[in-house]
């Protein structure tokens, strides 16, 4: 447990700040159908952005996380859902009040959000100073309801946290947890060199880390497929046996077709 009883104990121990702001957002998040989370999640996150990419809609260098933000169980399948926010810090005991209410506050406002939801934390501490989470967190949020949890900080207890299957990312692991505290709950965070708002749609997996614009997210789901089929035959192709460069030439031309189709569609 690392030994987390004694970070249960230390959690008690201790009082913590709860300074949770909740912006009420005026934008209508969409919730996915499950079976298009079903579709997101059996993909990985190159194919995913590589979807996104298709519909033209944003920048090929925007809306995924930089190399800082590792997977811990790059094992796991991917994880989908909606960022539940928050900010962190850990570097010295806050003036007053309990983890416990903010972490309670916190998983009371997942109710609020699309399901599921992917814990999104931005350690205010730079470096950070003690881990995020350990298996005392992660195993509330499973237990209510979470895919996931990213920390732009560091983690711990990863043998426990693997054991029960939550995936996580973080930007490296800290055996103690220092002095942790909730800051803000359910605002703007900036993790992995992008900003995370509530509620926009996460994708992560052992390549890292992507959202997904919400406008487009049930035709990336949709069309995640058609694009992995057109990158196929060029790699059926070359693993035949004995390709040549004029042969590697049309099955490039080939793919390439199918894609511009797949992208003329869906833009419309």
């Amino acid at each position: 447990m690392a030994d987390d009883r004694g970070e249960l104990y230390n959690w008690v121990l201790y009082t913590y700040t709860l300074a949770t702001t909740i912006e009420e957002s005026s934008v209508n998040i969409p919730q996915l159908s499950e079976a298009n989370l079903d579709l997101l999640r059996k993909n990985d996150s190159p194919t995913i952005c590589n979807v996104i990419e298709v519909f033209k809609n944003r920048s090929q260098t925007e809306g995924y996380m930089d190399t800082r933000i590792t997977a811990c169980f790059p094992e796991m399948p991917p994880m989908v859902g909606y960022a539940a926010t928050a900010t962190f810090r850990s570097a010295a005991p806050p003036r007053g009040g309990n983890i416990y209410a903010s972490l309670d506050a916190q998983v009371k406002q997942f109710a609020e959000l699309p399901q599921p939801v992917v814990v999104v934390f931005q350690d205010l501490d730079d470096p950070s100073v003690a881990a995020t989470f350990g298996e005392v967190m992660t195993s509330c949020y499973k237990g209510f309801g979470a895919a996931g949890m990213i920390t732009s900080g560091a983690a711990r207890d990863i043998d426990q946290v693997r054991a029960i299957g939550f995936p996580c990312f973080a930007d490296g692991i800290i055996c103690s947890h220092g002095y942790p505290h909730f800051v803000d709950l359910n605002v703007p965070v900036n993790v992995g060199g992008i900003t995370v708002h509530p509620g926009d749609l996460i994708h992560g997996d052992c390549n890292g880390v992507t959202t997904i614009p919400h406008e487009i997210a049930s035709a990336v789901a949709r069309s995640c497929e058609e694009f992995a089929a057109a990158e196929q035959v060029v790699i059926d192709y070359v693993r035949s046996g004995s390709p040549t460069a004029e042969g590697l030439g049309k099955v490039r031309a080939q793919c390439g077709a199918m894609i511009q189709a797949l992208g003329e569609r869906v833009r419309g």
